[in-house]
This record gives structure tokens, sequence and C-alpha cells, in this order.
């Protein structure tokens, strides 16, 4: 008997091992998960019941005097949010709206925002979510795209002013604007009943949850149809024990609903996905109208949210804040987003005592998404994580290969015109495999065919194949872990070598007094390829910014063509409305002394080979133009 208790026990500490090395149970229990979540929606399709609504209404009627939204200015239990959500719907409805229609939301963040979005669920409708930031062409393009006969406005006086500006445009194309100021009153006497289960009938797979937009970084937004499928298998994640999007903590197990802190904008799929996704999960939402360093950490703790939600720059801007003896003092276990920088990643949450940190990849176009929920440091920094069975599985449908830094373009073989395939070790931009008789993973842009043409390349690996190209560099290592490298356009190639800024970014960020770190290439006269430049952010408390230690940190931790020979000193930080790093103008304006508009501007000189960053003056930039300063 001894001898078998021996064995056992050494066979269970042998799987244990294999498991801890190859993470089999976890591609196991991912595999059940959504084959499960694949029954059910079949099941919900011969029902006519894909509409997330459903999902809604299940837990509005089991918790019905819980709090589903948490507010300052006022909060909502289950039950006045399902009613709200149904005169939304009776409102809509007399409208005009109808199923499979959209309408689109100039919109801020308020409970109204996601409680307008239900309604239209309800009706089998779903809206078009517009960026109220955007003014003039580039909100009438975003409009023009949705095509909806009607615009749901609500905010504050300057948000409305940027859509009275096209109003006349607008009622020209037959587009009528509603603003939620003007017809609260008419909404709020609405009966609060539900409407027929034949409204949502009309709703498919391929029905919107919502029409979501690209950021819009390399030109005007583009818009991409977020289905009804992912809406469906969202509100069917907690009961099939997904590990993305929903919590898994013990709150759920026992029952008790996770709160879940969302400042950022609605509109964007991040923050309006995983906002949506507490809805249909039953999960309570606390949401704030916009991200404030100030006023995050007393909104956590006033809200009681046990997790959070972050995009791109969020964390740092957090970790720069000064340290407070309350950094520790909430109750949040996990956060989840995207985007979080390596140089962050541990410091905050270390400082902030947080347990698990979800980051997860994908974009808007939704077509390939990684997730990696790390409680250690062992998956810290990746973006997302594959076991063995999952690695086997995606070995030829998620493919790094070969990109020339200078066109963009795919390194192709010359005899044989094939694409070069590099070590997943080594990474390159991440092509994923279309199926040739089966539906793409990717929809395409919304009604833009010629976009959707130019994701898609043919003739890869042999004749006939079909991939769709993610526009970004990742690498997987033998542990199955996933990081990203860069954007297709940011790494640039200087003295021969393809610079990765998002390796420079890192760098620098951990560079005492840096708070942010941008970094791209710049176009000189005279010079092949492009310069590396870093917009940086200093510390406020970083009075006597140390300019020639921060070049002798780059040159010890980066190759040297890597190290950016340009600096600029950035008065206020460079980000995008949701907190993403914005290149656009900083590029734009490259290295004129001009166009600093205020910021400070560096250089090494002496050929690069200086030993310090001295300022770059409009001499320095004559010598440049006039191709008398050789790099």
């Amino acid at each position: 008997m001894a001898t078998i208790a021996a064995g056992i026990a050494a066979t269970a500490a042998g799987l244990a091992y294999i498991d801890g090395k190859y993470h089999v149970r976890q591609d196991l229990k991912m595999t059940r998960a959504k084959r499960k979540g694949a029954k059910l929606f079949q099941k919900a399709i011969q029902e006519k019941r894909i509409s997330p609504y459903y999902f809604f209404e299940k837990y509005a009627q089991a918790q019905p005097s819980e709090e589903c939204i948490w507010w300052r200015g006022g909060s909502y239990t289950w039950n006045a949010a399902y009613s709200r959500a149904n005169q939304y719907a009776h409102f809509f409805l007399s409208q005009g709206v109808k199923p499979n229609d959209l309408v689109s939301f100039f919109m801020t963040n308020s409970p109204n925002f996601p409680l307008a979005w239900m309604g239209l669920w309800a009706i089998g409708a779903a809206p078009a979510l517009i960026n109220h930031n955007l003014s003039q062409q580039a909100l009438l393009h975003c409009l023009g795209i949705a095509e909806s006969q009607l615009v749901f406005a609500d905010g504050p006086d300057e948000l409305l002013e940027r859509l009275d500006a096209v109003e006349d445009n607008l009622l020209a194309s037959g587009v009528r604007i509603v603003k939620l100021s003007s017809v609260r009153g008419e909404i709020e006497a609405l009966p609060t009943t539900r409407l027929p289960d034949e409204h949502r009938a009309a709703v498919t797979p391929n029905s919107a949850f919502g029409l979501f937009y690209t950021s819009g970084t390399t030109g005007l937004p583009k818009a991409c149809i977020v289905p009804a499928t992912a809406g469906f298998m969202h509100g069917a994640s907690r009961e099939c024990g997904f590990a993305y999007v929903t919590p898994t903590g013990d709150n759920v197990a026992s029952g008790r609903p996770e709160r879940y802190y969302d400042c950022m904008p609605l509109y964007h799929g991040t923050g309006g996905i995983s906002g949506m996704t507490q809805l249909v999960t039953g999960q309570t939402l606390c949401l704030a109208p916009k991200f404030s360093t100030s006023r995050f950490w007393d909104d956590v703790r006033a809200s009681r949210a046990t997790w959070f939600v972050y995009v791109g720059e969020t964390l740092r801007y957090l970790l720069a804040a000064p340290p407070s003896p309350l950094d520790k003092a909430h109750s949040v276990r996990a956060i989840y987003g995207n985007g979080l920088r390596p140089d962050v990643w541990v410091p905050f949450r270390e400082r902030f005592g947080i347990e698990t940190i979800h980051e997860f990849f994908n974009s808007t176009e939704g077509i390939m998404p990684l997730d990696n929920p790390a409680r250690g440091d062992f998956r810290a920094h990746s973006v997302g994580h594959h076991g063995l069975i999952s690695r086997w599985r995606f070995r030829n449908a998620f493919v790094p290969v070969a990109i020339d830094a200078e066109t963009g373009e795919i390194t192709r073989d010359a005899k044989t015109g094939f694409a070069t395939r590099v070590p997943y070790e080594v990474g390159g931009e991440i092509l994923v495999r279309q199926p040739p008789t089966m539906t793409p993973a990717f929809p395409g842009y919304f009604k833009d065919e010629e976009a959707t043409a130019k994701k898609y390349v043919y003739d890869v690996f042999r004749k006939g194949d079909c991939y769709y190209r993610t526009g970004d560099a990742l690498r997987r290592d033998t542990d199955g872990r996933w990081f990203f490298l860069d954007r297709l356009g940011d790494t640039f190639r200087w003295k021969g070598e393809n610079v990765s800024t998002a390796e420079v970014s890192e760098v620098l960020g951990r560079y005492p007094g840096v708070s942010e770190a941008t970094v791209y290439g710049v176009s000189l006269p005279g010079h092949d390829g492009k310069a590396g430049m870093a917009a940086i952010y200093i510390n406020s408390d970083a009075s006597h910014f140390d300019y020639r230690g921060l070049l002798s940190h780059a040159r010890a931790h980066l190759p040297r063509y890597a190290v950016p020979i340009f600096l600029r000193q950035l008065a206020a930080r460079s980000a995008t409305h949701n907190n993403k790093q914005d290149k656009v103008p900083l590029k734009k304006a490259g290295v004129d002394p001009t166009q600093m508009n205020g910021d400070l501007l560096f250089w090494i000189s002496e050929n690069g080979k200086g030993d310090e960053y001295i300022p770059f003056t409009s001499a320095e930039f004559d010598n440049l133009q006039a191709g008398r300063a050789k790099l």
C-alpha cells in the first residue's frame, strides 16, 4: 500500500509539474467554457433570444433591490435601471427606431448612456458610438458612416455646441438631433413595461452590439460593427466560466456581485464594452464622467469598487501622482485593461496593492484577442498567454512575419514570393489566417470596402491562402507569454537598423523624473531612414533634471542606433482623448523649433556623439536643412 501511495503521489507531483510548465488545465478550462458558450448560443439562436438584453433582464429580476449603477449624482438599483431602460426602449420606438437600426450616441459618461444603450437593445437596435470630442469634418464623417436618422445627445454645453455647429448639415441629410435635456421629462413619463420579444426576434448573430470607431490617428476614423455574437458571449461568460471581461474572484464565487469602476469613455471599445458587460453579468457598474488623476482614488473608495478598467497611459498618470498614505486604502483586488507599459506594471501593482492585473490585447477590429490575468511576476508585462495546447492550435493561425521597416510591406522571398516567417521568440507583425470557406473573423470596416481590402494579404505561404494583417508586432516566448513589440509604422529604420519605439519608450520611462516618453522617428534632410526622437514629460518635482544622466542611462540600456538623437520636453502631456500616446502632431512638428508650441527642444551634438542633450535652436535647424549637419 505504501508503494502504491508513493506512486500516486509521484504521479500527482509529475502531473502538477507538467501543468505548471505547460498550463494544460488553463487551456482545457477555456476550451470547455467556450464549447459551453457555443451551445448556449446555438440554443439562443433557435429561441431567437440572442439580444444581450435578456441577460440584463435576468439579473434585474433576480436582484431588484441591489445596486446596479453607482454614480455620484444618483445611483440606480437593478429594478430602477430595468425600468429606465424599458422607458428608453419605448422612447426610441416612438422616434421611429426599428430593429437593427443604428442610433448615433453623442454623449458623455453618465447612467443615461448605458441605460439608453440597453433601451436600444430592448428593441433590437444598437448605438453608433461617436467620440464626443470630434467636431466639424471628423464629426460629420463619423455620423455619415453610421447613416443614423437620429442623433441622441447628452453632455455639457461645449459638447452640445460641437453638434449644433453641424446641425444644418445634418438636417440637410434628414438627420435629427434629440437632446436628452429636452426630452427627459417625456422619457420618465413613459411606461416601464418591457417590449414584447418580437422586437428582439430580428436580432441575428451579425446584428450590432454597437458600432465602434478606430482612434483615427492615421486619418479619419473607420468604423467596425461589434456583433451581437460578442454581446451574447460576454453575457454568457459568467455562467460559462470565461476568465476574461468578467471577474472570477471570491465575490462571484459566493454570489456577491463585483463592483467595476469605469471612468474610460463609454464610446470607446474598452470602456463601453467592458462597462456594458457588467450589466449583462449581474455586476455593479460604477461610473465617472471622465478620468481624473486627482479624483480617481476618491471615486474608487466612495464607490467601493473591487476592480476598475484602464487604457493606455492611465496607470502611468496615477503612478506619477505624489504618494499618499491612502494609496492602499481601497477595495480593489483586480484591474482590467490594455496598453499597460512594462515600466509601469510592477511599480503600480506594488504601490497600490493590486492582486491581479488583467491585461488584454485586441483592437477595434477584434481579430486577435489575447488575455493575461497576471497575479505575480511570471506573466508581468505580457499581453496574453497560451498554454501548450493553445500554442499547438494557433501555430499556423497567428503567424509572425518579417516586415520592411521602410515600406511597411511584408518581406517576401525573392524566388518564391512567399512571406518570411520568423520564430515566435523573435516576433514580427502577426498575421491571422482566414478560413477559405467560412465567414472571415473580421467582418470589415463598416461600409468601407477599400479600407477593408487593405487588411488582407494573399499568397502568403502558399498560393491561394489569405491572412489578415493586424498591423501589430508581437513575440511569444517559450513559456507561451505574448509580448507587444510595436505598432506597424512606429518601428523605424536608422543607421541600417530597425528601432522599436516601444523598447525605447520603456527604457526612457524608467529614468527618474521621466513620467512619460513618446518615441517616434523623424525624417531629416540628407539622411537615410529616420532619426530617433522622444517627447518626454518630466515630473513637476524634478526641478533640476539631469539630461546628461538620461543620455547615459539610454546608452547603457539601448543599442547605440536606438538612442534618441532629439528630445522634446513637453510642457503638457501629449495624449489622445483615451489616454493613449498621440504621436501624430509630434511627428508633424518634427525637429522644427518654430513648431514646438512652448516645448523645449534638445539634441545630441557632435554628429550624435556628444555626452549630453543640449538645446537645439533655429541655427542648428538651418544647418540641418542646408545639409551642413550630419548625424
